[in-house]
């Protein structure tokens, strides 16, 4: 039976979301800020996918535990999908949520609203130590809006336009975001598989 998962992300607000997601799962969920001296990890893969399996395999290696990758980011059609697996540095080294929208907003400044197309992504994998046991999807339509508005949920959300609502996931808050987010369609996979790993463990004869 799984008694721990280790998510492999420093990220407090990315963290949080993933325990919500999963707060009804009997194991404790711990992260990167819980170990000390872990490898270092390059995000340098060419899908979120790649990035999710790199930063799961190489904890679930070094930690010998059952751990989750994550790794999500925002397309945008009339950008060549950009800013893509750099939307969490977008803006440059020091990137900040508020300095990524900006730059967004400022590239966006003469593309019409019907044309600002995007698309939220996020990748999940799954390792334990003896390697990967699956990987998991889920995305979210919307529209970039023209500035940003709301102070809820972090990254790209005061600028993500849900047309259904006409208002931004910044300004939907958590209630309505945790039911249709690009994160909540992947964890949802995710929570199922884990249950049914679990169970597969628990009775092993029916493996």
């Amino acid at each position: 039976m799984i008694k721990e998962l280790v998510v492999a992300t420093r990220n407090k607000k990315k963290l949080e979301e993933i325990k919500y997601m999963l707060k009804d799962l009997n194991f404790m969920i711990t992260s990167l800020a819980d170990y000390d001296n872990l490898p270092k990890i390059i995000e340098d893969g060419l899908t979120f996918k790649e990035n999710a399996i790199k930063k799961s395999a190489t904890i679930a290696q070094y930690l010998g535990k059952f751990t989750l990758g994550e790794d999500s980011g925002l397309e945008v059609e009339a950008l060549g999908n950009r800013p893509g697996v750099y939307s969490a540095r977008y803006s440059g080294k020091n990137s900040t949520d508020r300095r990524n929208n900006q730059k967004l907003l400022k590239e966006l400044a003469k593309v019409p609203l019907k044309k600002r197309k995007a698309k939220y992504t996020c990748s999940v994998a799954v390792c334990d130590s003896h390697g990967l046991l699956g990987v998991f999807e889920g995305t979210c339509r919307g529209i970039i809006a023209s500035r940003e508005r709301g102070q809820f949920g972090f990254g790209y959300d005061p600028i993500f336009l849900i047309p259904k609502y006409n208002k931004t996931f910044g300004e939907l808050g958590e209630g309505i975001k945790h039911k249709m987010s690009h994160r909540y369609k992947a964890f949802v996979k995710v929570r199922n598989f884990i249950l049914g790993l679990d169970r597969q463990r628990l009775n092993p004869q029916h493996l």
